[in-house]
């Protein structure tokens, strides 16, 4: 398929900028396949359609602080640097992104904090805007990452025009998030409250984990018409013995497996075996999921209503079928339903 056949219409008023009071107070509309039949629900309804022995796959990664902002050695020009992955923890060097780029060049340091609390050097360039850096710190690394953490800011995209406050400290990350690694968030589970979860554990649902650390090459604009030229970054993804048992188990049983989000998908599309069971696995992956394409394990998936043109929307079409979510997508933009991040939810059953 082509990517041109990925554009549609979207006001801008209907991309969230704010997450909903409570995370289960989101709409949710849910898609049958084989009826092609679309409703209106709330988040909360989600247990009308999963019951005992259903399996929920959630992706635990936890997002970090990686959007920093420094000044240029001598200048004092404001450098944003985003910080895409730790490439050697001895040596503090990492991937990141400087905009605007052309001010940076092999050899700048940059300065971070009212008070200069961290410097960095720039030691390589790897893209137009990517570029590796060393920071000098030291210290230990639990001192590290607290400064980290207290010179960066919650890294919302760009389509939410505020800055971070508080409450997306919180709010852009999953209630189960554990491991750190993520510079975007896995959205689809933001509707799960603890509240929610118990909930659902009370009806049977088994919750099954697994970690994918998102990066931004998830939402990097396709470039490309034909879409089996486009390559995704590579993601580091890691499924252990428990999750593969809780999915296992609910396959060999007949039951429902509910892939909570597009990452989640991609990961348990990374790691099958030739009986279409998940096996353990770590590793990188870079798998593009679009039209045609026969899903091996999850047989549902609950996702967040996407932009035009993106890897996710392709991977939702691929699920659903594309005329189904094109007409679904028509339906939400005329229902008024949120978009992107903090929007509202999906389930393609």
């Amino acid at each position: 398929m082509k990517l041109s056949q990925f554009r549609f219409d979207l006001p801008l008023n209907l991309i969230a900028q704010n997450p909903t009071k409570r995370r289960e107070d989101s709409r949710l509309m849910v898609i049958h396949r084989k009826t092609g039949e679309m409703e209106n629900k709330n988040f909360k309804d989600i247990l009308e359609y999963f019951g005992d022995k259903d399996a929920f796959v959630v992706n635990n990664t936890k997002v970090f602080a990686a959007r920093m902002y420094g000044r240029k050695e001598k200048t004092g020009a404001r450098i944003e640097v985003f910080l895409l992955r730790e490439l050697n923890k001895p040596n503090r060097l990492w991937d990141v992104i400087v905009d605007p780029a052309r001010k940076i060049r092999v050899g700048n340091k940059l300065y971070f904090g009212d008070n200069d609390e961290l410097i960095a050097e720039v030691i390589d360039n790897t893209t137009s805007r990517g570029r590796t850096i060393r920071f000098l710190w030291d210290s230990d690394e639990q001192s590290f990452r607290k400064m980290l953490e207290f010179l960066g800011e919650t890294p919302l995209p760009k389509y939410i025009k505020r800055k971070p406050d508080d409450e997306d400290k919180e709010r852009y990350q999953t209630v189960y998030a554990k491991h750190e690694g993520a510079v975007a968030a896995p959205t689809a589970g933001f509707h799960f409250s603890k509240e929610l979860i118990k909930r659902c554990e009370i009806e049977g649902i088994r919750f099954a984990e697994l970690t994918l650390h998102t990066g931004l090459g998830t939402f990097r604009p396709i470039e490309v018409e034909d879409l089996s030229k486009h390559k995704m970054d590579a993601e580091y993804y890691s499924i252990d013995e428990a999750c593969c048992g809780i999915v296992n188990k609910a396959k060999e049983t007949e039951h429902r497996i509910c892939s909570i989000g597009t990452t989640t998908m991609r990961a348990m599309e990374t790691s099958f075996t030739a009986q279409k069971f998940l096996k353990p696995s770590e590793g990188w992956t870079n798998i593009f999921i679009h039209p045609p394409y026969k899903f091996n394990v999850a047989d549902s998936l609950i996702t967040n209503f996407h932009l035009p043109k993106t890897s996710l929307l392709i991977m939702a079409c691929a699920f659903a079928g594309y005329d189904l979510m094109m007409e679904a997508y028509k339906k939400a933009i005329k229902d008024k339903y949120r978009f992107f991040t903090y929007g509202d939810a999906m389930l393609i059953v």
